[in-house]
């Protein structure tokens, strides 16, 4: 077969005996897409003189989880024949469940490309080149059709939906080799997939479970997890660490809390804590399927789904999320999700519980919203500490508080009167 006249070389595969695990990668194999060593540098002198397309926050994530093999089976952008497919069906043309597009759009004002023409992709700004595309499909999208199948809503509100909608139309699809990863915002514990299967293996771990988040741990989030400790033998603590809303807390200051919160209530050699470097869509259902998928190539072979998974209020139902994975071929997606039902600390009960297990009414609930946790945090003050662990409050009042900011501590009422607010 001639080559191309730009040609770039293949990425060396893991093996199978360095990529096995509890449970087998997502479509078989992890599809890895970044080049090594002298074919990496080789590949980026001949990038430099290619046409540059910047890319945004969200598609350089999505370029490291295809360089680590995080979205396997894919191997590039999608092509419009994986694109409808997804969109309008919840699937890869090949029939492999998937629910998120993954696609690379073309700023407005750049040029269209050419069939079989290779570019690079660059940080904006910085104008540092992540990666080689090759551009074997370029097409039109509906972007109000895509917000309303993907996300539920084209309501520009929705922060997906206003991300996407500042997009552009035009799409190019095709195969990408990564030369060079954004910085890692958790320096020394972002293991890629081929790392936290190969830390299972050595563990011995045949039953994983993944917690997905975006928040600090809070006690509910502490007894899910811990439910889920009692039928597998590790945890993966898989915090989202990429491009999220702006009034989620910082990365670091998560990290922080998490180390606090396994630092003291945590049984040692249980629990894997790890960043995982994907962006937000905040796509509610659908993004709970995908965060099943990326999880199962980590070596997960079940995932927590909890109340509202990768929702925002007001948008889906508060176990939409779980009620997607019946319509999911689950013999094809492999990995197993445990649902959850909202927790909360009863003061009759003197414990965590959801409502599944607990009598009591609301009025013996001691619950708060994330707005009002995150409220309390930036004044100085301490939750209750039935709903936040005293040293994981101290960690984030000592990042978050302002100096400025007074106010007296919030003491939850002992026994009824105190009624329950959303998280």
């Amino acid at each position: 077969m001639a080559r191309r006249p730009f040609d770039p070389p293949e990425p060396e595969p893991w093996s199978p005996a360095e990529a096995a695990g509890p449970i087998e990668p997502y479509g078989g194999r992890l599809i890895c897409r970044e080049l090594r060593g002298e074919a990496r540098d080789g590949l980026l002198r001949r990038a430099r003189r290619l046409r540059r397309i910047p890319v945004a926050r969200h598609v350089a994530s999505d370029l490291e989880l295809l360089a680590n093999g995080a979205l396997s089976p894919l191997g590039g952008f999608m092509t419009r024949e994986d694109y409808r497919s997804v969109v309008e069906g919840m699937r890869l043309s090949s029939g492999l469940p998937w629910t998120l597009p993954v696609v690379l759009a073309l700023p407005e004002g750049e040029p269209d490309l050419s069939p079989g023409e290779h570019v690079s992709l660059v940080e904006p700004g910085r104008r540092r080149i992540l990666a080689v595309l090759r551009a074997d499909d370029v097409f039109r999208r509906d972007l109000r059709r895509e917000a309303e199948l993907v996300y539920g809503t084209a309501d520009p509100r929705h922060p997906g939906v206003l991300r996407l909608l500042g997009e552009g139309r035009r799409l190019v699809g095709g195969p990408v080799w990564v030369l060079r990863r954004p910085a890692p915002v958790v320096p020394g514990c972002q293991p890629d997939p081929v790392e936290t299967r190969r830390m299972f293996r050595e563990r011995g771990w045949r039953r994983v479970v993944a917690f997905q988040t975006r928040n600090p741990v809070h006690r509910a989030h502490e007894y899910i997890q811990k439910c889920a400790l009692e039928v597998t033998d590790g945890l993966l603590l898989h915090p989202l660490v990429g491009e999220t809303k702006p009034d989620d807390l910082p990365a670091r200051v998560r990290f922080a809390a998490y180390r606090a919160a396994l630092a003291h209530y945590y049984p040692s050699g249980r629990v894997v804590l790890a960043a995982f470097p994907g962006a937000m869509r905040y796509a509610g259902p659908r993004e709970a399927v995908h965060h099943a998928i990326v999880r199962r190539n980590y070596g997960a072979t079940h995932i927590v789904i909890g109340r509202d998974h990768a929702g925002v209020a007001g948008y889906y139902g508060p176990y939409d999320a779980q009620a997607i994975f019946a319509r999911i071929d689950r013999t094809a997606l492999g990995i197993e999700p445990f649902f959850f039902e909202d927790a909360f600390f009863c003061r009759a009960c003197a414990g965590m519980a959801t409502a599944r297990t607990c009598p009591h009414g609301p009025e013996w609930h001691v619950t708060l919203s994330g707005t009002l946790v995150r409220q309390m945090l930036r004044r100085g003050e301490a939750p209750p500490p039935e709903v936040t662990r005293p040293e994981v409050a101290r960690v984030l009042i000592a990042a978050l508080a302002r100096p400025q900011a007074t106010g007296r501590r919030l003491e939850p009422r002992r026994g009824p009167g105190r009624r329950a607010s959303s998280r």
